[in-house]
């Protein structure tokens, strides 16, 4: 009898459950902070300093979304500081900061046999594996979701201990204190944080912690208005006169650089080399050759690189990929291929008796090409491996790295950077591999710390792109011929790209060994979104998984990337069927979703909508992101013109719904992102593949958006009393189907593959 995981909590159960109950007790955590001189540590989030200096800990990855500005903000708000006076410090590893919201959503990812059993035990068992396992990776926009309320609660406790301590000096009662600004008061009594701190962190918590009646909340203001932010972002100041230091930014003494070179797919191997070549390069410290890639050391990057174009590397390759091939698999699939229900809604698939209008869509593989490409810098000595490193999943990465060189995860010491820009590809660890492997080959001649840097051809042919999908949409339409839809259903051909990341990250596999074993697995997480936001009386989602033999990944906006882009259109093309205009049209099926009506409205109002028609260049597009009562929501009009280049997309107005505002100068800032990663999206170009390798090796391939192609943008937050939602994704998902609707509407052209203009126009 096979014996499995879910079986064995089904018997221990039975059996009276106790080593599943012991496993699922709530745990507590002392707290991981390390107090400098003159400080004192309050809780796991926060410490202040004798001169009144709150410095907050920040789990999550700065990696330009602005999440540390966003939880401190938090607790100086719940705290009662001035602004002035909060620090940021990335937060250690430790079980206080687990990101339990994620675990649970990636849970199929982590371990699919616990998945499911009930919610209140998906609940208990991801609380539980994401607290042992130190899991605080930043994805899926969970930060908030995750930490607001811990954040709150630290901060809530802080305040209520120099409270009481103030209270004591003054023979008043705690609860009468105010504290704000920086300062406890009382009547004519005054002290302030520095003053108090060190007595009051010697006090007990109060459980509960008072919070203040309401959250941090700041109102939306007008698209036009251009106010100063009440909390200015903490890493704006450094960014702008480059003193803040990145990933690339880290320096040790003596340290060296290294530079490497891949094989242009993953089963690649490295086939020879010249070393003779490189002998006339000053300053090499050590070539490290792998089975799958080739690296130099050197006093300087250029150096390094320098000597590897010298040296030629040559890799053997199996199977090269090519971009043909790709296409040609999933076209194969997509009508012909085994199709795994993953979502019904209404009636379900049984209601589709015919198909009134199909329409098929295409959506390339997208890259995230960040600005930084992956460095990392490391030290062996000793058996111990110190490493530094921008990365969204600390904990995975640090035990990939340990795996590397045979020693114990807690031999890995890491210390967290920023990152510029990510995307979602820090999520990967392979640079975290090879620094480990490069660092340990270089101590054999006496402990060196050596950073690497990958070239940008080397981020781009190894990049895990978000994968791409062949959709086939059809609807069953009213015979009124109004265009109302009865039923629809979705066909999409494409990667089981979460569980082959899932593999990756948590199974440490190899990109070859992940997708061997997860082909032919239906994946829910690769096809997110493929349920519209409308209200249609049924609804039927097919996943046909689909091995391309490109490895792929998570790229900002993910699976809601191809599915808005295909329902978005979709829908504009039944609405022209019908001779019914697109805005009436959508608003006639949003049932209960008064919020996503009011973004439409209020996206149709700032764009100053006129219906789409006779080549006005407007189209409209929406999206909501994911099922929750919090899930933000968003609309857009994309307004194109006519040029003397051509085509091209002139504006882009906004409505937004993220439920509770907390900064809404960077909520802006991640919309717009969003808009110009998304413009990017529909606009660039495809990255080709042929033999494996792009035909043009750097970013020049992808066109993104320069300054001057970018739209003017309009854009408004909707007031809300949900919970705060994430806004980093919703431009990015919108942006590609309001910008081909408005291509058909100035030229009557329906693009249906994505990017847009991939076969000309």
């Amino acid at each position: 009898m096979a014996i499995t995981r879910r079986g064995l909590l089904a018997g221990a159960a039975a059996g009276g459950g106790l080593v599943v109950a012991w496993w699922l007790m709530p745990r507590s955590y002392r707290s991981p902070l390390v107090a400098a001189r003159d400080e004192h540590v309050f809780g796991a989030w926060l410490k202040i300093a004798a001169d009144g200096v709150v410095s907050v800990a920040v789990p999550q990855l700065e990696m330009g979304q602005g999440i540390t500005t966003l939880l401190p903000q938090i607790i100086a708000h719940e705290l009662g500081a001035d602004w002035r006076q909060i620090a940021v410090e990335p937060a250690p590893q430790s079980g206080a900061y687990a990101n339990i919201p994620l675990a649970e959503k990636w849970m199929a990812l982590w371990d699919s046999s616990f998945a499911g059993l009930s919610s209140a035990s998906d609940d208990l068992i991801a609380m539980r594996f994401a607290q042992s396992r130190r899991f605080n990776a930043t994805a899926d926009g969970t930060s908030l979701a995750a930490y607001e309320l811990p954040c709150r609660e630290a901060a809530a406790a802080a305040r209520a201990m120099l409270a009481q301590e103030a209270a004591s000096r003054w023979g008043v009662a705690w609860e009468e204190c105010e504290v704000e600004n920086g300062l406890v008061t009382h009547a004519a009594n005054r002290a302030t944080f520095g003053e108090l701190a060190e007595a009051a962190a010697a006090y007990s918590p109060p459980d509960p912690p008072p919070l203040r009646p309401e959250p941090m909340r700041e109102k939306p203001v007008p698209a036009d208005l251009d106010a100063a932010p009440a909390y200015p972002r903490i890493d704006l100041p450094s960014k702008v006169d480059g003193s803040y230091r990145f990933a690339g930014d880290v320096r040790l003494p003596g340290m060296v650089f290294a530079s490497i070179r891949h094989g242009p797919v993953d089963g690649s191997q490295l086939a020879g080399f010249d070393a003779k070549a490189a002998a006339g390069i000053r300053g090499l410290a050590g070539i490290v050759e792998s089975k799958r890639w080739l690296a130099v050391a050197a006093e300087t990057w250029w150096s390094a690189e320098s000597a590897l174009a010298a040296m030629k590397p040559r890799f053997t390759t199996a199977a090269p990929v090519n971009s043909t091939d790709i296409a040609a698999r999933l076209d194969a699939v997509l009508t012909a291929g085994e199709a795994h229900v993953i979502a019904e809604t209404g009636f379900g698939g049984e209601a589709l008796q015919r198909v009134d209008i199909g329409r098929r869509y295409e959506v390339e593989a997208a890259y995230a090409a960040p600005n930084e490409t992956a460095t990392a810098t490391a030290r062996f000595t000793d058996g111990r491996l110190d490493l530094w490193i921008a990365t969204q999943a600390p904990e995975q990465t640090r035990i990939a790295a340990a795996r590397a060189i045979g020693i114990s995860t807690e031999d890995v010491a890491l210390y967290p950077m920023p990152a510029g820009g990510s995307f979602d590809a820090r999520l990967e660890h392979g640079h975290a591999i090879e620094i480990a492997l490069i660092a340990r080959e270089l101590a054999k001649d006496g402990p060196r710390p050596v950073q690497l840097t990958w070239p940008r051809r080397d981020e781009l042919i190894r990049a895990r792109p978000r994968a791409p999908a062949w959709l086939l949409l059809g609807a069953q339409l009213s015979k009124r011929g109004d265009g109302a839809i009865e039923a629809m259903r979705v066909r999409i051909a494409t990667p089981p790209a979460a569980r082959e990341f899932g593999k990756r990250l948590f199974g440490n596999l190899t990109p070859a060994a992940a997708m061997r074993e997860t082909a032919g697995e239906p994946d829910p997480l690769a096809c997110e979104g493929a349920v519209p936001p409308y209200q249609l009386p049924a609804v039927m989602v097919e996943h046909i998984p689909v091995e391309i033999g490109l490895p792929v990944g998570r790229v900002r906006g993910n699976a809601y990337g191809p599915t808005i882009f295909a329902i978005e259109s979709f829908i504009d093309e039944i609405a022209a069927k019908a001779k019914r205009e697109p805005f009436s049209f959508r608003m006639s099926m949003l049932g209960g979703d008064v919020r996503l009506a009011a973004c439409l409205q209020r996206a149709a109002q700032l764009a100053g909508w006129d219906g789409g028609v006779d080549q006005s260049g407007q189209g409209l597009a929406c999206a909501r992101l994911g099922e929750g009562p919090d899930a933000p929501r968003i609309a857009c009009v994309a307004t194109a013109r006519q040029g003397e280049g051509g085509v091209r997309v002139v504006r882009l107005s906004a409505a937004v719904d993220i439920g509770r505002i907390v900064n809404h100068d960077i909520a802006r800032q991640q919309i717009e992102g969003g808009l110009v990663f998304g413009t990017g999206i529909a606009l660039g170009n495809a990255v080709a593949l042929r033999a494996g390798l792009p035909e043009i090796a750097d970013d020049t391939a992808l066109g993104l958006p320069t300054l001057t192609d970018c739209p003017e943008m309009r854009i408004e937050f909707i007031a809300s009393d949900a919970g705060p939602a994430d806004p980093g994704e919703l431009g990015a998902v919108v942006a590609p189907p309001a910008i081909a609707n408005a291509l058909y509407s100035a030229t009557g052209l329906r693009l249906r593959r994505l990017p847009l203009l991939s076969d000309g126009i």
